[in-house]
């Protein structure tokens, strides 16, 4: 009996997948989508707090996100139902700063006032992740979060 080299069996296995259970292109461009967006450099500042955990199926109201770093915090209040939300924020301890909403199409862009405050509408349902600039050129960035 031959042995099957691994890269062989390996694409065999591939194969099988794609024929019975392919992986849905959207899922593909997400992963894709994530590791192009990286931000090596950045502050990450993780996901403390979500007003909505635990309050399944209740929609059109206010959600509070926290999150937080080593240095720097940021409130997030996501308001909106439908296809599209707005962001209101602040970022703490209080600086003005580039905003930059990722998400799976693209991203948008919003400035911090001097007193950290932000405003992104229009940001589109699903998956998102903030980054910030500030103008000592430390960046921040939160985890990835279902809106």
């Amino acid at each position: 009996m031959s042995r099957v080299p691994d890269e062989e069996l390996m694409a065999y296995v591939r194969a099988a997948f794609a024929a019975f259970e392919p992986v849905p292109e959207r899922v593909l461009a997400a992963g894709r989508a994530t590791l192009a967006w990286r931000e090596p450099d950045a502050a990450l500042a993780d996901l403390v707090a979500d007003s909505r955990s635990g309050a399944v199926g209740v929609r059109g109201t206010s959600r509070l996100l926290t999150f937080d770093g080593t240095d720097h915090a940021v409130e997030v209040e996501v308001s909106g139902a439908g296809r599209d939300v707005e962001l209101v924020g602040r970022l703490s301890p209080p600086a003005p700063a580039h905003v930059r909403v990722r998400h799976l199409d693209g991203e948008l862009t919003a400035r911090a006032d001097p007193a950290g405050h932000f405003i992104v509408p229009g940001v589109p349902s699903g998956l998102v992740s903030l980054v910030f600039r500030l103008p000592d050129a430390t960046r921040i960035v939160t985890s990835w979060v279902r809106v």
